[in-house]
């Protein structure tokens, strides 16, 4: 008696490979949700950083007497640029050092993530000679 050779894939083969297709699938799209919000987090982080590092260029650029400490609100300022619509509280502190010929420079950015609704902060830390 000769058996019948098959030529193709049962149903239950095509059910289970299918199944198996999904649940890869499924682990990629929560994957891609983490990596999203990590891109969005670093994004935020690198505006706060430039943000600080403006400060304290404006900070370098004053005279003298110009250095002292103060309070702003920032946003992404430049047209056509892509933005996250984040407002950084930015804020500084300038001491003098005992010799006079130094003013340490403590910069401070706070934001609230949109999605998270969480409090994050980042510190510059400078000293600017005269």
């Amino acid at each position: 008696m000769k058996l019948k050779r098959s030529k193709g894939f049962s149903l239950i083969e095509v059910m289970i490979a299918l199944v198996i297709l999904a649940v890869a699938l499924l682990a990629l799209a929560g994957l891609m949700i983490t990596t999203t919000k990590n891109t969005s987090f670093g994004g935020h982080m690198t505006e706060a950083a430039t943000f600080a590092q403006d400060k304290l260029e404006q900070l370098r650029a004053a005279p003298w007497t110009g250095i002292v400490a103060g309070v702003d609100t920032v946003t992404t300022a430049i047209p056509g640029a892509p933005g996250t619509g984040v407002s950084y509280a930015r804020s500084w502190t300038v001491a003098d050092n005992p010799n006079g010929d130094q003013r340490w420079v403590t910069i401070t950015i706070t934001w609230t993530d949109p999605t998270k609704k969480t409090n994050h902060s980042i510190n510059l830390r400078s000293v600017i000679t005269q």
